[in-house]
């Protein structure tokens, strides 16, 4: 029996960036420590850095605050997050991913560049996504967001247009998107767009493939709240039909792996290494006790 944990999967460098500062600011032991939202979409690892004293807050608590120290995760804030701040006199450790802030600063250098906001300026990505509502936050609100292909029908083809991406999208729906208003552009109006996704999410996809190929069963360990890990998890689950999703080593099923020669594990970019090895000793233990 082989079971091996894939190395390429597990936090990317902006969640390991964000989880870092946590970690070093609770250990020094100077008060609260409030984080505007999950910090990673991941509940057991949620639940490690609370043990630790991490707070987790919403939006609503945060306009309440005064006097303290949050911490921004690597998803990014708008700008109306600083200016509560500015405000309330809150003390931001900021864990915004550098891709993501580099981002959020390309497209309001853009946004305002057209003060009479002319061109329309298109976000590929989910919507109510923490980075998307940052991305959006850059424009005061006026930024379109599409989804999927079909929604670039909602586009005026007669103005300008400039797309850009959410980070972790897929990159061939991303160019496929690219394509379409390519197609459709009018004569009389530009089309730009700009491959914002990171490399590092997007190099994934090719690997899970290969990964999920060479083994009988596959386990994605995965929070149920993470985007990119769905898109793995799908892709996933193409190559590989023995594909299963979990959140913790207590829902690997014993029935998935019983009689097969090759187990992988691997996960998402929100996924913890220590997660995915807690589930290669429970698919250790659930084979030691059917022998």
């Amino acid at each position: 029996m082989v079971i091996e944990i894939d190395t390429g999967s597990g936090f990317c460098f902006g969640v390991t960036r964000a989880i870092g500062k946590a970690e070093e600011v609770l250990a020094s032991n100077q008060g609260p420590l409030y984080c505007l939202g999950d910090i990673v979409h991941n509940s057991m690892e949620c639940d490690r850095l609370e043990g630790m004293g991490l707070i987790t807050i919403d939006h609503k608590e945060y306009d309440q605050l005064h006097e303290a120290t949050v911490l921004l995760r690597a998803h990014g804030e708008p700008p109306k997050t600083y200016e509560t701040a500015r405000k309330n006199g809150i003390e931001i450790i900021d864990a915004t991913c550098p891709v993501v802030l580099h981002l959020q600063e390309r497209i309001k250098k853009e946004y305002d560049s057209d003060p009479e906001h002319r061109k329309q300026i298109v976000i590929f990505g989910k919507n109510g996504h923490a980075e998307v509502l940052g991305l959006v936050g850059q424009t005061e609100g006026t930024a379109i967001v599409i989804e999927r292909m079909e929604e670039a029908e909602k586009l005026d083809f007669g103005r300008d247009i400039s797309l850009y991406s959410q980070t972790t999208k897929p990159l061939d729906e991303f160019r496929r998107l690219v394509d379409y208003i390519g197609k459709h552009i009018s004569s009389g109006a530009e089309f730009h767009y700009y491959d914002t996704i990171c490399r590092q999410v997007a190099n994934r996809m090719p690997h899970i493939r290969e990964f999920a190929s060479r083994h009988d069963v596959v386990l994605f360990v995965c929070g149920r709240k993470s985007s990119n890990g769905r898109v793995l998890f799908e892709e996933c689950h193409r190559v590989n039909p023995q594909s299963y999703m979990i959140d913790a080593a207590s829902e690997v099923n014993a029935a998935w792996i019983r009689d097969c020669k090759s187990i992988g594990i691997c996960g998402a970019t929100s996924t913890p290494r220590w997660l995915m090895q807690e589930c290669k000793v429970r698919v250790e233990q659930l084979l030691s006790s059917h022998e």
